[in-house]
C-alpha cells in the first residue's frame, strides 16, 4: 500500500504530540511490509510520518520539487527506496506541483488538518478525493492550527 502525506507545518509541541499518536496507530494498521510511505520530508507531519513508517518498518519514498534542490539531509533520505525529482514545467513535468505528484504516487493520502479550506492539505485532500483515493483526515480533539500551514 502507497500512502502519502500532506499538512499543516509549524504545528506546536502538544499538537505534535497528538497528531504522532494518532498517526501511529493508523501506521500500525498496515502489514509492515506492504506499507510505502510517499512524502516530501518537509518538517512536520510529513517528517513524522517518515519516521513512524520507517519504526514500522515500511518503506519510504520521496518527492522533490523541481526548485527543490538537493535531497533533505538525514537518516530516512539515506534509507529511502526511491527518490523522485519533479521535471521542470518548461521540460512538461509538474515543477513543484507536490500535491499533483503525491496524489499519482500513492493509493491513499494521509492529511493533517482541521478540515479548514484554502490551504495546502485541504487542496491535497481534494485532489486526492477527485482521484477517487481514500483520505485520512487526522486532526485529535486539542490540536491547534499554525497562524499559517
Amino acid at each position: 500500500m502507497r500512502v502519502g502525506i500532506t499538512g499543516y507545518r509549524g504545528l506546536s509541541e502538544i499538537t505534535e504530540m497528538l497528531v504522532r499518536g494518532a498517526m501511529w496507530e493508523l501506521v500500525t494498521t498496515y502489514g509492515p511490509y506492504e506499507l510505502v510511505g510517499v512524502t516530501c520530508l518537509r518538517p512536520g507531519p510529513e517528517t513524522w510520518f517518515a519516521q513512524a513508517v520507517r519504526e514500522h518498518g515500511g518503506g519510504i519514498e520521496i518527492i522533490v520539487p523541481a526548485g527543490g534542490g538537493a535531497l533533505p539531509a538525514g537518516e530516512i533520505a539515506r534509507e529511502a527506496t526511491a527518490v523522485h525529482r519533479l521535471a521542470p514545467v518548461a521540460a512538461g513535468g509538474l515543477g513543484d506541483d507536490l500535491g499533483r505528484a503525491l496524489v499519482g504516487m500513492v493509493d491513499e493520502v494521509i492529511a493533517v488538518w482541521d478540515g479548514a479550506p484554502d490551504c495546502e492539505p485541504a487542496e491535497v485532500a481534494a485532489l486526492a478525493r477527485r482521484a477517487g483515493l481514500w483520505v485520512h483526515e487526522i486532526w485529535p480533539d486539542g490540536c491547534r492550527r499554525p497562524a499559517r500551514d
